[in-house]
């Protein structure tokens, strides 16, 4: 009996993928430090599609044009407010913990406080400790300080990819669709749950760290806080951490304020920031945020932990969708290869595509 051999087309088919694979993680490997700038322009591509797309084919403006503006107004808009930002933190960061002697005098303060109170006088607060915990905090400051050049270097590339991404977006959106190798309505189903959690995570996030900062300003200023404004912005930024959010800032303030005697001031910053900053979290999501994407909790928690280890902020926005992926892939595969019939699971809204801008899988 003659063994079936493999036929030379399998076996070329085999070989062209192997070898764009390999390809792909060279390019991949070598290109790690560009990374978030691609996912940058993916997510100015995805928040200015629609316009780009009602500017060049409804209102007849040339397509370079078109981009050039939407560039323009994302450098006013959202790069220099956020290169701002940065550029108030960092020195008020260095300062901070180049300034050892209040930080001891604020650490003795609340050892003091908490040496004759149950439970909280069970906490190690030792000089040892102290030093541990400034060192542990300081030893991050030069990589924020060496990122800052990263940065401007990926908000280049990100504008720089936009520019050709807008300019052969429909043909871009052709070949990827081509490459799926999915039905119609999966391809949709795709492209709207992208769609809901890039918007969801770029705009959602920033709207609600921005909100809770100022709120978070307006209370330590109230509450005789020192240097409020870089707290509360710190507050804001907070926001982004998995569980703890705000928490992470406004309760040790809140704890110093009351070692320092100051209790009335204390009682009332703690419940400002309970009930305001960390309530304001509650209506957002349940308001303006659930409007942009419905985002489970623990999709968000948990792909927050995962981007930021991987792709480093923008892993705010890709972390999720990543995570919400798998889940909508499984649907998928039920839908082109199960048995039985699922429901529709598009979950964006139908405000989400604008419908005059067409899809992905149209052309």
């Amino acid at each position: 009996m003659q063994n079936r051999q493999i036929s030379n087309t399998a076996i070329n088919q085999i070989m062209l993928i192997v070898i764009i694979i390999l390809i792909c993680l060279l390019v991949f490997k070598n290109l790690t430090y560009y990374l978030p700038g691609f996912l940058g322009a993916i997510t100015l591509y995805v928040l200015f599609r629609n316009s780009y797309f009602k500017l060049t084919e409804q209102k007849g403006m040339k397509k370079s044009l078109a981009s050039l503006l939407i560039i323009i107004s994302s450098l006013v808009f959202i790069v220099l407010p956020l290169w701002a930002l940065i550029d108030y933190l960092i020195p008020q960061l260095t300062s901070f913990f180049a300034n050892k002697d209040v930080i001891i005098t604020k650490f003795n303060s609340i050892k003091e406080y908490m040496s004759d109170k149950p439970v909280l006088k069970e906490i190690d607060m030792s000089d040892s400790a102290l030093l541990q915990i400034v060192s542990s905090l300081t030893k991050y400051v030069p990589s924020i300080i060496n990122s800052v050049a990263e940065v401007a270097i990926n908000i280049i590339v990100a504008l720089f990819v936009l520019y050709f991404m807008q300019v052969h977006g429909r043909a871009m959106e052709s070949y990827i669709a081509g490459m799926i190798p999915f039905s119609k309505q999966s391809k949709q189903e795709l492209w709207s749950e992208f769609f809901m959690m890039v918007r969801s995570n770029a705009i959602g996030i920033p709207i609600l760290g921005a909100v809770q900062g100022v709120v978070a300003i307006i209370g330590y200023w109230i509450f005789g806080v020192e240097n409020y404004v870089f707290w509360g912005i710190l507050t804001g930024a907070a926001s982004i951490i998995p569980i703890l959010g705000t928490m992470a800032v406004w309760v040790p303030i809140s704890i110093i304020v009351l070692s320092s005697g100051e209790t009335a001031n204390a009682i009332g910053l703690m419940l400002y920031c309970f009930i305001l900053v960390g309530g304001i979290d509650n209506v957002l999501r349940f308001t303006l945020l659930k409007q942009l994407g419905d985002v489970p909790p623990l999709i968000t928690v948990f792909g927050v932990l995962f981007g930021l280890n991987v792709f480093g902020m923008l892993g705010l926005i890709f972390g999720p969708l990543i995570l919400s992926s798998i889940g909508l892939l499984i649907k998928v595969y039920r839908n082109e290869y199960g048995t039985s019939k699922t429901p529709p699971i598009i979950t964006a809204s139908s405000t989400d595509v604008d419908p005059s801008a067409g899809s992905i899988i149209e052309k």
